[in-house]
């Protein structure tokens, strides 16, 4: 569902960014530029959310974009993606000096790309929907507006320590975070790692977070990020299974190199 986020993609190659614009384009309002100095341009106008950009470039880098934007008042608190390689993520631009939310490494398979750029698009998505929290200190919304997983995520990228309600028709989840990671969690007569696991295949319901939720319990064995991976695992078998959908059948991926 597509949000409000305001993403700024640049790359000089018209083939890369009209695939990655049109992957985009579903989860945020995209802007593209070809070059960082078109970019910067645009930037100053109207200022993004999330700047997603290739990092080799004619001209001005990637690099030297994003030390201009946060520079400027303006565009100093937008998220950043850098797209580079490993050898230059590694040795030019793992730095404390350029402060970047994530890297997506070349050369890299559009859907995944899509996912890595997805997380911290939601993540911003989520804290403008905390800015609109009502005097109760509790955000409400639809499993439709952001899905279970992807509010996980979310509030995991965010750091955020806070309780999670989830309900849909009869059935109740809650989960309790602690700078991201969730210590505790109940479903029904299900504690822990199995309440998460069974949660995660929601399609529907309501979601609530409290922000002065907190719980001194701890029932879970995994990180967030290890109850993710593990309930997607389960959530995969369950659906082939059933009869899911082949993975053989699904669209075939696209390697890009920029």
């Amino acid at each position: 569902m597509a949000n409000n986020v305001r993403l700024l993609l640049v790359d000089d190659n018209p083939m890369v960014l009209g695939l990655l614009r049109g992957a985009l384009t579903p989860l945020a309002m995209v802007t593209t530029a070809t070059d960082a100095a078109d970019a910067l341009l645009k930037a100053v106008d109207d200022p993004p959310d999330l700047l997603v950009c290739d990092y080799r470039m004619p001209g001005m880098d990637g690099r030297q974009l994003v030390e201009k934007l946060r520079s400027r008042p303006r565009t100093a608190e937008a998220a950043v993606i850098l797209v580079a390689t490993k050898t230059d993520i590694s040795e030019k631009l793992s730095t404390p000096d350029l402060p970047v939310d994530d890297f997506v490494e070349k050369p890299f398979f559009l859907r995944e790309a899509t996912q890595r750029i997805k997380r911290v698009i939601d993540k911003i998505a989520l804290e403008k929907m905390a800015k609109t929290v009502p005097s109760d200190g509790v955000l409400r919304g639809s499993l439709l507006q952001m899905n279970v997983i992807d509010l996980v995520q979310s509030l995991e990228m965010g750091r955020k320590s806070c309780s999670l309600t989830l309900t849909n028709k009869d059935d109740k989840c809650e989960l309790y975070f602690k700078e991201g990671q969730v210590t505790h969690a109940t479903y029904g007569s299900l504690v822990g790692d199995p309440a998460v696991f069974k949660v995660l295949r929601w399609t529907d319901g309501n979601f609530e977070v409290n922000f002065e939720g907190k719980t001194t319990q701890q029932t879970t064995q995994l990180n967030t990020q290890g109850l993710l991976m593990e309930g997607l695992r389960q959530l995969d078998e369950a659906q082939r299974d059933g009869g899911g959908k082949p993975e053989e059948e699904e669209e075939e991926d696209v390697l890009l190199d920029s």
